[in-house]
Parts: structure tokens; sequence; C-alpha cells
């Protein structure tokens, strides 16, 4: 493992966290990035701010975070079509399950939801077997 950082996850993880209890308690609402995206480019309801500015906040803290000097550099060895297709394949899964890994992972979990659990275990098992693949059989980003 070349990128074993526990305290920068542990911050993460807990701004993560109190992102979605303070988007809970002050708007009542679910913070999954899947949703606010589709909320706001799919299919538009009523409020759009919210969605707008929790979106806007997480691009404006990891360009702060990467100005700061402190950002994970970007990897290299993967073909660009690559990334892209992979994109868009991980927007349709989460769109088929309801929810990302923030709103299921985070979320759901925290609401004790067994559909959130099966749906955190089939993104961590799907993303381990395409790990798998993509470095040991395809040999890429080795």
């Amino acid at each position: 493992m070349t990128s074993f950082t526990p305290l920068s996850a542990l911050a993460g993880g807990l701004l993560i966290g109190t992102a979605a209890i303070l988007l809970l308690w002050l708007n009542g609402r679910i913070a999954g990035v899947t949703g606010m995206i589709t909320g706001l480019l799919v299919k538009p309801s009523g409020t759009q701010i919210w969605r707008l500015l929790f979106l806007a906040g997480l691009v404006l803290g990891t360009v702060l975070y990467a100005a700061w000097g402190q950002a994970t550099p970007l990897r290299h060895g993967f073909p660009v079509p690559l990334l892209i297709v992979a994109g868009l394949l991980t927007g349709y899964g989460t769109a088929q399950a309801n929810g990302c890994t923030s709103g299921h992972g985070v979320c759901g979990l925290a609401r004790l939801s067994v559909r959130s659990l099966v749906a955190t275990g089939t993104f961590l098992g799907v993303a381990i077997v395409t790990t798998f693949v993509v470095r040991h059989l395809v040999g890429l980003a080795t």
C-alpha cells in the first residue's frame, strides 16, 4: 500500500459525517450526491439552491485543499477514455441503486437501512473485483 494516510482519512470522514448531519438537521435532507445531481440536472424539483450550494461546497473544498498543497497526486497509467467509461458506469450503477456511497454508505448505514447495507456491500465488492481485474489481469497502473 503506497498511500496509507489514516489521519487525513479520519479527518475526511469526520467532515463528511458532519456535513451529512448538518444537512439532515438543518434542511431535513439526506446527503446523497447522486440524488443531488439528479435533482439538479435530470429531474429538477422545487428546491434547487440547497443542492447547488452543497455540491459547490464539495468542489470548493477540493479546490481549497489542492491550493493548500495537500491534494493527492493524480493517478497515472489509466487511459482517459477508460476513466470516462468508468465514471459513466459508476453513475449508472448508483442510479440503479437509488443512491451512491455517500447516500447509502454514510447516511443509510447510520439510519440502519438494510437496503443501504446491501447497496454498500455491493459497491465495495464490485470495487474490489474491478481493482483486481484492472491491476492484475489487464495490467493497468501496476
